[in-house]
């Protein structure tokens, strides 16, 4: 079969060509099989489609121009997007559709970035170029557009002619898909004037091996066997040879059986080598053809290319050789020293290599993207020329040797950064993902809450702006709103929110769609929480209770006393809530309710409220309300009966009511449940007392529990698990006092003034802190707090003080207490006082003598001569037999002391006076003003309790 019949043949296939790249570095030979390489599978058909319109178009966004021994043909993406195309030689009248096989065997090539962006090649010596003495060339070539419709095509014819005259003795051209090399034929002069034009230009047909008068004959191969074949044989196995009237053509593609690979000087090269016999008027003629092309000798760095060939192309010479001409080009264009040296690009020579470096990115590349699996990478691609002409020496044959090297460097991975921009007063995440080269698209965000596109994140209030930047990259931005619902939410404490976006961006590579994600998790703290709050107020017999939310709405439990707000609970303390606040109204007798102190016509009653969360077991808020409400605990009749009600108080919490009885054991309440005992009695029962005045009479009688009574209960009651206060429970005593006036009854429970002023201690100021406090009982395990006082006491009751240095652990220092002393007023230096420790020892002169305590270590106190430890028993200051006053204070001043130092007598230990010595220096009511104490400041200390009031005032001093 002839190349005719070959181009016949080929209008009845379909080749659909589908765009590849990267494939000629490893594998240069599959080029043959694999030419166009357009965007998206656009494709050469080489079917005939009789049913078709053509429709001749205008040249727009083609363009052609001569290089060298080549014509290109640029074709714009905007004309090959979206098409299939196919390429047909115009050879006059007929037009021969190449195919990949063709093409290769023929002297065509093209290349196609992703995008479209198509160049052609044609060699001058190609089939179907009209051949002009191997000077003029006239090349023809029409591209048809086929859309999604088959019988709608769009056709461009070009036509193009190129003047070529620098012909060197050889031409060896390395294209992407071909080598091709062209000799120059030597004829006698004589014979040379013979042969005519006509009958040369038919020759650039390609003839038969038995058809042409002066055409090739047969061809030999070395593989580097030799393999013989005559000129149809050839053609069979894709080879390509002609002559013109000047010059003898062969051309192979890459990977054929007759072609053969060769290390020269590192650098790998595809060898083809043929000994082609032809035919002359003389004789038959035989003519050595080689070329040799690179198919590797590419290094690679993040910043350059270099592109290694070898100086000496050893297949290609034998002996001395000299370069004549160097030149580096981009895209089949030659480039002068100026524009390399503007675009960073170098050519230079070792003694082995000629080295083309390019700098990653120059403009004359493209990047392009790539995710394998899934992993965001770039590649670099750029297509370099190469043109060497060099001579041997001792002749004047030359050879002009051009490389055409598409390049594209392996995958370089791009992991994509964020960049969090949050500022959390502003309440709003900010992100930038990138940086991507352009062929990227966000196309979705997956959010806590599921995938959203981009239109649908921008439409929920979550902003995405793309960013371009001007060396061709892009990145994206990303605003979400603290209060977005994609936006999870965490409090690690109680006035804190700490606000976290988990993010993956999906992104696809275009023109392909190859997908890739990014994950990002970025969050934020931010101190924006508002606590809820709670107020309150008290009438006469109820507590109003507001609770107003805070910005985390209701999202709290409540504590009304030792109870949760259930909705029981809450329906019987009226709760209302309106969205942003609720409300209770409480009665103070309500169980959740304490009763802290009971008077002669009022109980103190206290409502705690807690607002906490509970799953970090917060306190989010707490209320404390305590208000007096009016109560008559004692009632007086005429005909001599007398009730009496008796509270449950916050202070005796074992107590039970009932367990309540007056003097009398035997008369027990009327009434009692867990808060309350009701007691109705007449004046001469019961163990009532009655004292004569000159104008009244009073009777008396005590509401109290008894632990011989409470044992007697125990003993009755032990099989039925109750809990019973111990001896040394507080005492609950409540005197009943009735006067019987002429015409004229009154009640009173207790004598007691109201304070004014809260009782505050005076602290000692220094570097050490001494403090003094008041203990419940001799255990000295709890203390009355400053919003106790005033402290209730019975008239001879014990009262416990400990003085302690506080925040001090120096084993080197002692506390003692050098002078303490009672009075009436809380300025320390009023009269009348009472001593009750001189010169650190107790008063002897005293009554009521007091007591030091052992100290010893514990889980509190760490040193024990920091603290010491006295009790008194409780008394009252008189005057001609009057009470001055039910309260009194207690003053002392502490002396801290080096215990290696026992120079001061102060220091000298807790009493060292010697005995026999009077203890008291101003006692009674002598009105004696106390002296004023010279103290060394540094370790001095003066401190005072607060008010202590006496619960009987019919006892005296």
């Amino acid at each position: 079969m002839t190349i005719s019949d070959k181009i016949d043949a080929s209008l009845c296939n379909l080749f659909i060509w589908v765009a590849v790249r990267q494939i000629f570095q490893s594998h240069p030979k599959l080029h043959v099989s694999l030419l166009w390489n357009l965007l998206a599978a656009v494709t050469i058909l080489g079917q005939a489609r009789p049913n078709s319109k053509q429709k001749l178009q205008s040249n727009s966004g083609l363009q052609s121009d001569c290089a060298g021994n080549l014509m290109r043909l640029s074709l714009d993406k905007a004309l090959a997007v979206g098409n299939q195309l196919e390429v047909e030689a115009l050879n006059g009248t007929k037009q021969i559709v190449l195919t990949p096989s063709l093409a290769a065997q023929c002297g065509y090539s093209m290349e196609s970035d992703p995008w479209g962006n198509t160049r052609l090649y044609t060699s001058l010596m190609a089939c179907y170029v009209d051949n002009k003495d191997d000077t003029t060339f006239n090349i023809g070539l029409r591209l048809k557009m086929y859309s999604q419709s088959p019988s709608d095509v769009v056709s461009h014819d070009v036509m193009q002619a190129c003047s070529y005259t620098r012909w060197a003795s050889r031409e060896i051209l390395c294209d992407r898909n071909f080598m091709e090399v062209s000799n120059y034929i030597a004829t006698p002069d004589a014979e040379a004037k013979g042969q005519t034009r006509e009958d040369n230009s038919k020759m650039n047909t390609i003839p038969e091996a038995s058809g042409a008068a002066h055409g090739i004959w047969k061809m030999t191969f070395y593989t580097p066997e030799p393999v013989s074949m005559v000129l149809k044989e050839a053609e069979q196995a894709g080879y390509g040879a002609m002559m013109t009237s000047n010059r003898l053509v062969m051309r192979s593609p890459y990977n054929t059986a007759e072609t053969y690979s060769e290390d020269v000087a590192g650098v790998p090269m595809e060898v083809f080598r043929v000994s082609a016999y032809y035919k002359a008027p003389h004789g038959l003629n035989v003519m050595n053809l080689a070329a040799a092309c690179p198919t590797g000798g590419v290094l690679f760095t993040e910043a350059v290319i270099s592109w290694h060939v070898p100086r000496r192309v050893t297949p290609l010479i034998d002996g001395a050789f000299k370069i004549i001409e160097m030149h580096m080009g981009i895209n089949g264009q030659r480039l002068d020293k100026s524009q390399m040296a503007t675009l960073g690009y170098t050519l230079s020579t070792t003694d082995f290599h000629i080295v083309i470096e390019i700098p990653v990115g120059s403009p004359d590349g493209y990047y392009k993207s790539h995710a394998p699996d899934y992993q965001y990478h770039i590649t670099y691609s750029v297509e370099p020329m190469l043109e060497v002409l060099w001579r041997a020496d001792n002749t004047q044959d030359d050879t002009r040797y051009k490389v055409l090297f598409p390049i594209t460097t392996p995958l370089m991975p791009r992991p994509p950064h964020y960049q969090d921009n949050t500022v959390p007063e502003d309440r709003m995440f900010s992100v930038h993902v990138g940086t991507f080269i352009h062929d990227v698209e966000l196309r979705n965000i997956t959010f806590s809450t599921g995938v959203l596109t981009v239109d649908e994140s921008n439409a929920r209030g979550c902003t995405v702006q793309e960013h371009s930047f001007p060396n061709g990259t892009k990145s994206f931005s990303l605003k979400v709103p603290f209060d977005a619902d994609v936006v999870l939410k965490h409090n690690p404490e109680p006035l804190v929110t700490n606000y976290f976006l988990p993010l993956v961006f999906g992104f696809i590579i275009l023109p392909e769609e190859t997908p890739f994600a990014h994950p990002v998790d970025i969050q934020a703290s931010l101190e924006d929480v508002v606590l809820p709050t709670v107020t309150g107020n008290c009438d006469d017999n109820l507590f109003y209770v507001s609770v107003t939310y805070g910005n985390q709405g209701s999202n709290f439990e409540t504590m009304v006393g030792p109870r949760q707000l259930t909705a029981d609970l809450a329906e019987s303390y009226r709760f209302n809530e309106n969205g942003t606040h609720f409300s209770l109204i409480v009665p103070y007798t309500a169980k959740d309710m304490a009763f802290e102190l009971l008077t002669s016509d009022s109980v103190r009653a206290r409502l705690d409220m807690l607002l906490y969360d509970p799953i970090n077991n917060w306190v989010l808020a707490d209320l404390y309300l305590a208000c007096n409400f009016p109560l008559t605990t004692t009632t007086c009749y005429s005909n001599g009966t007398i009730t009496a009600l008796a509270v449950k108080v916050e202070s005796v919490p074992n107590l039970i009511p009932s367990w309540l009885t007056l003097r009398d054991q035997s008369c027990k309440p009327t009434f009692s449940d867990d808060r309350f005992a009701y007691f109705s009695f007449s004046a001469d029962s019961c163990g009532t007392t009655r004292t004569f005045f000159d104008n009244y009479m009073l009777y008396e009688n005590e509401i109290g529990l008894y632990y011989n009574n409470k044992q007697n209960h125990n003993k009755q009651n032990h099989n039925k698990g109750a809990a019973y206060t111990s001896p040394i429970d507080p005492d609950y005593k409540q005197t009943i006092s009735c006067y019987y006036v002429v015409n004229d009854t009154q009640s009173v429970a207790f004598i007691h003034k109201p304070r004014n002023n809260e009782p505050a201690a005076e602290i000692g100021s220094g570097q050490l802190m001494v403090q003094m406090m008041l203990s419940h009982d001799s255990s000295y395990k709890l203390f009355y707090q400053a919003d106790d006082f005033p402290v209730v006491s019975y008239l001879r009751q014990p009262l416990y003080f400990e003085v302690a240095l506080m925040q001090s652990s120096d084993p080197q220092l002692e506390l003692t207490l050098e002078n303490c002393w009672a009075t009436l007023h809380e300025d320390r230096m009023s009269l009348p006082s009472w001593d009750i420790i001189v010169d650190n020892c107790e008063n002897h002169d005293d009554g009521y003598v007091t007591l030091f305590h052992a100290v010893v270590s514990d889980s509190r106190i760490t040193v024990p001569s920091h603290v010491k430890r006295f009790s008194i028993k409780m008394f009252t200051f008189t005057q001609d037999e009057a009470v001055l006053r039910d309260e009194i204070y207690v003053h002392c001043d502490a002396v801290i002391c080096d215990v290696n130092s026992r120079a001061d007598g102060a220091c000298g230990g807790q009493c060292v006076q010697t005995a026999g010595m009077s203890t008291s220096r101003h006692q009674g009511i002598k009105g004696v003003k106390r002296e004023q104490r010279s103290t060394d400041s540094k370790h001095h200390r003066r401190l005072s309790s607060g008010p202590i009031l006496l619960l009987n005032n019919g006892s005296k001093l």
